[in-house]
């Protein structure tokens, strides 16, 4: 079983920070760090029964609180059994805990890839967006998430041909 949290103490109402995890895939995103990794899209508003994905990475929503909570289920890649969750909660009236937890049990060669490929790069992927919302509300944006050595040489086929698509634009 794999159970991987990463969390946030964000200085700001809940009522601030939750319209965050509202605007995932859409084309105002404020949480999801798409200028540097594959950007999330769904087939539908952010809404129960929406399905698409990031990259290899697919699933649909099951589960959606405005402004609260939302759910993904995973359909893909293969052996991904599971879900990931963010949710937005009020700590004090001006401090909220945003939280992104993943839970699968990985069958077959996600046994494998899950800790050699994936969750390095999952990892730098939910830290890169809890620092934008970190920054945000922040008078000092600095935070900044610094990847390890082995995430920087997984995403290097993938950071060329991001630079090579936005180019193109």
């Amino acid at each position: 079983m794999v159970y991987n949290t990463h969390e946030r103490v964000i200085t700001a109402p809940v009522s601030e920070v939750g319209p965050l995890i509202d605007s995932l895939a859409s084309q105002n995103d404020r949480l999801w760090p798409r200028s540097e990794w594959p950007a999330m899209r769904l087939n539908a508003p952010l809404g129960v029964g929406a399905a698409g994905g990031h990259g290899p990475v697919r699933y649909f929503v099951s589960a959606f609180e405005p402004g609260r909570r939302i759910e993904f289920q995973f359909t893909g890649p293969t052996g991904f059994n599971g879900h990931h969750i963010f949710t937005a909660t009020r700590l004090t009236d001006s401090t909220t805990l945003l939280r992104h937890e993943l839970s699968m049990s990985p069958t077959g060669t996600a046994k494998l890839t899950w800790p050699l490929f994936f969750r390095p790069m999952h990892d730098a992927l939910i830290e890169e967006g809890l620092d934008r919302a970190e920054n945000e509300f922040s008078s000092s944006p600095d935070a900044a998430h610094r990847r390890s050595l082995w995430t920087k040489i997984l995403r290097a086929p993938f950071a060329a041909r991001m630079t090579r698509k936005q180019g193109a634009r």
